[in-house]
């Protein structure tokens, strides 16, 4: 007797089916799993017999094959387990043969016959919807599986005799509810920084319209603590947004108690990250920090510190918003549409321009250091700041300063001006400034005739590129939207010029 079992795989955060085929025949008393499976899955064998045991099953005295089709496709992962045991229990008739056709299963069994949460329950739940089937996973996935939609059927069982308790009628389990994770109620305020008043602007430009931005400043001018307060202005995360966002984290683990975020990921990987821990890879392929940011932001403090390979690892995500891992056998692609923050010193010593400082190398040192960075990553850095030391007569006034709650407003005002805008266009409704076709930049952000003539000068004087003409761009709409205003003019092109120039003597480093 063949009995079959529905489970997936994942490439990227998509789930790809798999059909679980058991089968129980004369022969030696022994489980082969056959269809490419990796060593979690060839271990399952003795999971699931330690299990079955458990829960006072005892294994047929027969040969045992499961093949998981189609064959041809790598299986990795332990979330094979609850699927292999389903099946040999209904190939047995411990569960009725048919209750498992409107079900994908996926779990991990421990040796007592309780079902271990696994990764990715949220996109197997998705997939389920997909195919018009239920989805069984373990109790601590339940929550988060619950997202996928109201009508999918989600059972969420602790073991393996609360199924078949299930599915005989004698303890039926109720649908989990979607659960979602509070946000901290003490996230670091804007209010809490002194002076800095250029650098609180472009981190209110940058929040507006999701543009990549640098800061460059001595030690202890602030540049960690304004990027820290980055998320309190950014605006929540929309439906959409958080499905994507909570799906790549399902995939990776990151998702604790199957709890939900609507805030926007905020990632700060130590310099020492390696390549696959920042775009991605591995044995399995799983998603890095910059997947892990997806509609959030990326935090590169110590910027030059980074390995060089790394940060140009970094161009293809921010160009294109999706993340490639290619290897010989698949290729995996994960969203990866960030927003980059970036501090640095200017030097190695980090006193490169501070008055009443000279370095004993000289200008070598700061020219040596900001060259770690290449001219094409600098190039898709639409704000370049310069955060000079605060000053004890800043430190000392005791003027207020802007809570994050006002900024935040304006951001948002500005944000769902964009919204109707690329929405009217055909875009999706989270499209911001920074992320805008470059067919439609001149369309949306026509500048006045006094504006063009300032843009014209300044790219034959500044040596734009392409990439930066329309850039400016961008960011002079995005200062528009501030405003309010429906044209963008001189003003707005004047502003987001500076941002650019502030950035020169480093592209002349790189």
């Amino acid at each position: 007797m063949v009995s079959h079992v529905h489970t997936v795989a994942f490439q990227g955060i998509e789930a790809v089916a798999v059909n679980v085929q058991v089968m129980v025949a004369p022969g030696k008393m022994n489980i082969h799993i056959v269809g490419l499976p990796d060593k979690a899955v060839a271990e399952s064998r003795e999971r699931v017999q330690a299990a079955l045991h458990a829960s006072g099953l005892s294994m047929p005295v027969k040969k045992v094959t499961v093949n998981l089709a189609p064959a041809d496709l790598p299986k990795e992962g332990s979330h094979y387990d609850l699927p292999i045991a389903l099946g040999l229990m209904a190939a047995l008739g411990a569960i009725p043969g048919d209750a498992l056709d409107g079900f994908v299963v996926l779990g991990e069994l421990a040796l007592d016959g309780t079902i271990a949460p696994v990764a990715g329950a949220l996109p197997a739940a998705m997939g389920a919807n997909a195919l018009g089937k239920g989805l069984i996973c373990p109790h601590a996935s339940g929550p988060e599986a619950a997202w996928a939609g109201a009508d999918i059927d989600i059972l969420a069982p602790r073991s393996l005799i609360a199924i078949a308790n299930h599915f005989r009628g004698t303890q039926v389990l109720s649908r989990p509810e979607a659960m979602i994770r509070q946000a901290p109620a003490n996230l670091p305020d804007m209010a809490d920084i002194k002076g800095q008043e250029t650098a609180k602007r472009a981190l209110e430009v940058a929040a507006a319209g999701g543009h990549n931005l640098l800061m460059v400043g001595p030690p202890g001018s602030g540049k960690s603590m304004l990027a820290q307060r980055l998320p309190s202005i950014l605006p929540r995360l929309s439906p959409r947004e958080l499905l994507d966002v909570s799906m790549i984290a399902s995939i990776a683990g990151a998702l604790a108690g199957g709890k939900l975020s609507d805030r926007r990921p905020f990632r700060a990987p130590h310099h020492s990250a390696s390549m696959a821990a920042m775009v991605g890879g591995g044995i399995k392929a799983r998603p890095g920090e910059v997947s892990l940011a997806h509609n959030g932001v990326l935090f590169l403090d110590e910027f030059p510190e980074f390995s060089p390979a790394v940060l140009d690892s970094l161009r293809q995500p921010l160009e294109s918003g999706e993340c490639a891992i290619a290897r010989a056998n698949h290729r995996v692609s994960y969203p990866a549409r960030i927003q980059l923050v970036a501090a640095m010193n200017p030097c190695r010593c980090g006193m490169a321009g501070e008055p009443g400082y000279r370095c004993a190398r000289g200008e070598r040192c700061r020219t040596d250091y900001q060259a770690r960075i290449s001219g094409p990553l600098l190039d898709r850095i639409d704000l370049r700041i310069e955060v000079p030391a605060v000053s004890a007569a800043d430190l000392i006034r005791p003027a207020p300063s802007e809570s994050s709650a006002a900024i935040a407003a304006r951001v948002a005002r500005a944000r769902e001006i964009q919204e109707d805008r690329y929405g009217a266009l055909g875009l999706p409704s989270s499209t911001t400034n920074a992320h805008c076709p470059t067919a439609l930049v001149e369309q949306v952000a026509a500048a006045d005739e006094a504006g063009l003539h300032l843009l014209h000068e300044a790219a034959e004087k500044l040596g734009f590129s392409a990439r930066a003409y329309h850039r400016v761009l961008k960011v002079a709409r995005t200062l528009a939207d501030l405003d309010g205003a429906d044209a963008v003019g001189r003003i707005h092109l004047a502003e987001a010029i500076s941002y650019r120039i502030a950035g020169d003597r480093i592209a002349s480093a790189a």
